[in-house]
Order: structure tokens, then sequence, then C-alpha cells
């Protein structure tokens, strides 16, 4: 009994734009089709030429039989014919043979020749894809499941592959196979060998397709439950401390269990609606090649045909059969393969909630910028506004720190800088401007370039300590590395470590400490050495010691540049040009260190506070 292979998996034209990013309706197989063409049209050339090979080794596969049985009628000559029985079979072998070799030899041009098409193909999607996941907006990748997004577009990729292969290899030489058959049979033999080849397909592929359409949706909910399962594995391993943490090894494999059993129970359903399909067409094959046999076996007994003639018309139907014995795999394949396809082409679809305006223009700076935050609302939910019309400006070249309880909107002002989302109110005159230019009227590219940050959170890449730092100005070279971590005080641990810059740091630098990731953010960004830079609690995992070393190289750092400081201890501010208190998100007061506590308000309370708990 044939397997059902495991779905393949894959993923990028331009993305169109919509509320939610997805159809709104479920994309035909066509549609789905249309959308790969122009990918595989790029090579033209490469796929006339394997369509022409493809038929050119059908050709040669079709004359095999009629070679047969002229070797087999060869074979039934006069006695006394010694010399012919010599030079005819063994002519008519040598032209099997070379027959045999042409259809073999044409199959691989034409996969050669394909090959290039196929996998540049992938290579443009995949890329695409890439692109596009990295163009989305900071809302989309807090809302996405990792693990059934990357098993989705792992599926989508090999999806191209599989598609491409099972339809320009099988389904379209199989189909071109039956028509050279059809032919044949009725023109050497009679309509009635045409009539029964052609009720046994029509029967065999309504068949296939009606079980097929019906068993999908079972299929679709296995690979729904496998993206689930894998989503809550690849969870749970992320969360790896978390779990040690909370002693909970045995709820997270309960958990992992319960998604398994009910991957188990929708894969024995798939098999079974598989055997059942697979019965059926066997069954609608062996009728049709029992009336076939029976009617040429007929015809020899008769002396209407040949014993050739019987040899060829099983050989024909050997050839024919065996194919169509898989087309029920192949249009499951294929079906899958678009199913996988169009999961890909719905994540190219996903709306860029933030994306550049058609005259965007590049960010130009003379200098440190000057940045103005006019009347800024900001909502993550429209039920719950975060900032309410907050306007502040950071002269060029100065430092300003905003300061207030967690969840008063602080960072939110570094990711509106960012832009990793909009202002709410642009279109009542909320905006935010560098040197005078609103931020949405350039170009992201330009605009990110021209800003550092250190974020509290510090995520690095599984690679090396140099990498990391060095992803700042990935061209800068070793020795700007090494001068960028002796400024974040970082030089020294780095050196005592036994592979030096070239270690590990572990997958999101769990290796690292969290002082020391945070000094690494530090390197990186002061090799970047942008003229605007954000200091989101940069020092908070740092113990105070490290914390005045470090404070020192920041404000070196931030010498002559214009800088944001978003900060929890208040004895990092102190220096800052002006220090905004920010409360509900809304700005409650502004100043200078010493005026704020001299007027003994929520500044001045929340110093004491942290005095008294450092005490």
């Amino acid at each position: 009994m044939r397997r059902e292979s495991s779905a393949p998996s894959g993923i990028a034209l331009p993305a169109p734009t919509g509320a939610s990013g997805a159809p709104s309706t479920p994309r035909s197989d066509w549609a789905t089709l249309r959308r790969l063409l122009p990918y595989l049209w790029q090579y033209k050339v490469r796929v006339v030429l394997a369509l022409a090979f493809m038929v050119v080794a059908k050709m040669a596969n079709v004359g095999v039989p009629l070679l047969l049985k002229e070797l087999v009628d060869a074979m039934t000559l006069p006695p006394g014919s010694a010399t012919a029985l010599l030079v005819v079979p063994l002519g008519l072998l040598l032209a099997y043979g070379l027959l045999r070799l042409s259809t073999s030899v044409f199959t691989e041009l034409r996969e050669l020749i394909f090959a290039k098409a196929t996998e540049g193909a992938t290579r443009s999607i995949a890329l695409q894809v890439f692109g596009h996941l990295h163009a989305l907006s900071l809302r989309f990748h807090l809302e996405r499941q990792t693990g059934g997004m990357t098993r989705d577009i792992e599926r989508g990729t090999r999806g191209v592959q599989s598609l491409i292969s099972y339809s320009l290899y099988s389904i379209f030489p199989t189909l071109v196979e039956v028509g050279f058959v059809l032919v044949l049979l009725g023109t050497r033999f009679d309509m009635g060998y045409v009539w029964i080849t052609l009720v046994a397909l029509v029967l065999y592929i309504v068949f296939t397709v009606t079980v097929t359409e019906w068993r999908t949706k079972f299929r679709r909910q296995m690979n729904e439950l496998e993206s689930t399962s894998q989503s809550r594995a690849i969870d749970s391993l992320l969360n790896y401390e978390t779990v040690k943490y909370f002693n909970n090894e045995a709820f997270e494999a309960r958990r992992y269990d319960e998604a398994l059993e009910r991957l188990r129970r929708a894969r024995i359903k798939s098999q079974t609606t598989l055997s059942m399909l697979n019965a059926g067409q066997q069954l609608v094959i062996a009728v049709a090649l029992v009336l076939m046999l029976w009617r040429a076996t007929q015809g020899v007994a008769n002396g209407e045909l040949t014993l050739g003639d019987l040899v060829m018309v099983n050989a024909f139907m050997i050839q024919l059969y065996i194919p169509l014995g898989f087309l029920g795999v192949l249009y499951r394949e294929i079906k899958q393969s678009l199913t996988d396809l169009d999961k890909m082409f719905v994540l190219l679809e996903k709306e860029r909630e933030v994306a550049d305006a058609p005259e965007a223009q590049p960010l130009v700076l003379a200098g440190p910028p000057v940045v103005r935050f006019e009347n800024v609302r900001f909502s993550y939910e429209p039920a719950r506004e975060i900032l309410h019309g907050v306007s502040f400006e950071i002269p060029a070249g100065r430092t300003v720190a905003v300061v207030g309880p967690s969840g008063s909107g602080k960072s939110t002002l570094a990711r509106l800088l960012y832009r990793f989302y909009d202002v709410s109110n642009a279109d009542e005159g909320g905006r935010i401007t560098l040197d005078g230019q609103d931020i949405k009227a350039v170009t992201q590219a330009s605009l990110r370039q021209a800003i550092g940050i250190v974020p509290q959170d510090t995520v690095l890449f599984n690679d090396t300590i140099e990498y990391n730092i060095l992803y700042g100005k990935p061209d800068a070279g070793h020795e700007a590395a090494v001068r960028a971590a002796q400024a974040a005080h970082i030089h020294q641990f780095i050196e005592r470590l036994p592979q030096g810059y070239k270690t590990m740091v572990g997958e999101r630098g769990l290796k690292l400490s969290g002082g020391e990731k945070q000094r690494v953010a530090i390197a990186r960004t002061l090799l970047k050495n942008p003229p605007l830079v954000i200091f989101d609690e940069a020092t908070s995992a740092l113990d105070s010691a490290n914390e005045r070393a470090i404070q020192a190289e920041l404000k070196s750092a931030a010498r002559n540049k214009t800088t944001l400081v978003i900060a929890h201890r208040l004895s990092t501010v102190v220096d800052a040009h002006e220090i905004l208190v920010l409360v509900n998100g809304e700005i409650v007061e502004r100043g200078a260190h010493a005026d704020l506590l001299a007027r003994g308000g929520v500044y001045a309370g929340m110093w004491a506070l942290q005095q008294s708990s450092a005490e």
C-alpha cells in the first residue's frame, strides 16, 4: 500500500494590502498557480526546452511497446530463415535498447535543464518572504506563533519544488503519453480499446478527485494539529528557564502529549481514508486491464491479432497504469503543495501596518537632529490609549530623560521614534519630527540608520560575541569591535574567555548574564555611532559598580549627539539637560534635576523613595 508522504512545506510577490492581510475568501488552486507562474517565467527558455525534452522522452517511451511487438513477431519467422532470425531480432533489440536509453536520457536532460528554474523560483520566493516578514510591523511579530509560522514557511518552500516536480515531471508527461497511446490504439486496432481506456481513465480520475477532495479536510486538520504541536514544543523550549523555575516539566509534557494525541488520531483518520482511496483506484485499474487483455486475447485466438499485438497492448497498459497508479498520490501532493504554497502567499499578503509613503525621501541630517514630539497620541488597542497628547523637544546635541512608573508609556516613545508604530492622531496634527522632517514622510531605512538604541531587554543572535558587537556596523572589522568593547567595559571579560571574541553566546544570548548582554548592546550601539541615541533602561541589568563605570562611557557616547534616556533609576538621569516625568501617558513635570527636587512634586517623591530604598 502506498503511504502518503508528509506534506511538503514553504514563500513573494508584491504584497497586496488588506484589512487583515489574508484573502477574504479562500484562494482557488488556479489563483495560487497564477501567483507562482511569474517566478518560473523568468526562466521561460528553460521551461520550453524542458517541455520539449519531456515530449521527446514520452515519444521514445511509447515507441518501446511498438518495437517489442515487432521483436515478438520477428521470432515467428518461417523455418529455414536462420539468417533473418539472426539479423532482424538483433536490429530490433538494438533499437529497443536505444529507445529505452533515449527515454532516460531525455528525461534526465529535462530535469537538468529545469533544475535552475525550480531552484531559482524557490530562492526568489523564500527571499521575498524573508524580506516581507522583516518589513511587517512589530504588532505582527508580537502576535505570531514562531513554531507554526516557520513550519508554514518550510512547507511552502518545499511545496514550490514539489508542485513543479509532480506537475511537470509526472502529471503532464502522463497526459501526453495517454494521448499518444490512445492515438495508436485507435489507428492500429479498433475503437473498443480506446473506449475501455477512456472510460477507465475517467472513472479513475473522477473517483480520485472526489475521494481526495473529501479527505482533504482530514489532511488539513492533521497539518493544523502538527503546526500546533510544533508551536507548543518550540514555545516550551524557548522558555526553558521559566519551565524550570516553576518545576513544570510534567505540565509541559502533558500539554505536548495532548497535542500529539490529537495529531495521532488525525493521522490515523487520514491513513484510513487513504487506504480506501488506494483500494478503489486499484479496482478500477484491475478491471480495465482485464478487459483490455481479454479483448486482445480474443483477437489473437480469432487470428485478427498477432502475438506481438497482445504483448504490445499489455505493455501499453502497464506503461499507462503504473504512472496512473500514482495519480492519486500525485493529485494529493499537488493539492497539498498548493495549500502549503497558499499559506505562504497569505503571509506575503499580510498588510504592512507601517509602510513608507509612496513619495518618501531619505532622512537628511546635517548633524545631531532636533527631535520634536508634537501632540502625540497613541494606543496599542483602540479602547486603551497609552499616550495622551505628549509634546516635548530634544534640542540638537542635548539629552532629555523620561522617567515615571512602569506602564506610563516611556518605552512607547522609543518605539514610535523608531516608527515601529505610527502615531494614532496623525490626521489631527500629531507627529514626530527630526530637524523638521516628519518621520512618516521619510524612508524607514534612513530613519533607523540615524538612530542607535540600547534596549532594556537585550536579545543577542546565536553567534559569536564579535558578531553581535559588529552587528552595529557589520563591515567595521575586528579592531573596531575591540574598541567598542573597551568603551563598554566588556573587553577584559571577553579576553578572559577561552575563545575570546569567538565565544558563542547561545540562543538569545542565554550564555551571558543580563549585565554582560547589556554591555554587548552598548558596545554595538557605540560602534554604530548614530547622531540620535536612545538609552532605554540601558544600565538596568548592571550592578552599581559597573553602572557607575559605564555611565561615564554613556555620557561620552552621548556627547555631541541628541539623546533620549528612558530610565527607572533616577540616579542615571541627574545630568540630563531636561527631565520629563511621565505618568499615565501624560507629562506631569519637566525641568532639570535640581529644579524638580526643589518643587517637591512627583519627581521629588520618586527620588526620595529611591534614595531610602538604596540606603
